[in-house]
């Protein structure tokens, strides 16, 4: 994988008042480089509860390319490859959830709970290329 082609990746989950947020943080790091920083925002639920968002950009080439590693883990990738259309967005941002269970415990597999939104390059800036060069990426993976 020698050039990225995303310019960014955010990652996001939330921690419910039921939840430890250090087990939260710890499925969040999963797919982050280590020691990498977390940003926290604590907001209230419908019903007066407290909920922490937990979310980390990554910009910096070989730290992307660190999660990237990580979702190329995932063992439905050919599913993920087969979804691209549904999964690039019109603006040029490629989606996709994991299990917060299983990232706590340190593996990947698709499901709810953590959500990946990567900025895919795209010259110019069009829906079919970003899908074009996010399904070449995957194709590296």
């Amino acid at each position: 994988m020698s050039s990225v082609p995303f310019h960014y990746v955010d990652l996001r989950t939330f921690c419910y008042a039921t939840e430890d947020e250090k087990r939260v943080e710890q499925a969040l790091r999963t797919f982050l480089p280590e020691d990498y920083p977390i940003e926290r925002v604590t907001n209230e639920g419908h019903y007066g509860d407290r909920i922490v968002v937990l979310s980390a950009r990554v910009e910096n080439a070989d730290e992307v390319r660190h999660v990237l590693s990580q979702v190329a883990s995932v063992s439905e990738i050919d599913d993920v490859r087969a979804e691209l259309d549904d999964r690039v967005d019109d603006n040029c941002s490629f989606f996709l959830t994991f299990d917060k269970q299983s990232a706590f415990k340190g593996d990947v597999a698709r499901g709810d709970g953590i959500t990946l939104r990567a900025k895919v390059e795209a010259y110019p800036a069009k829906r079919e290329k970003a899908v074009a060069n996010a399904r070449e990426l995957l194709d590296e993976l």
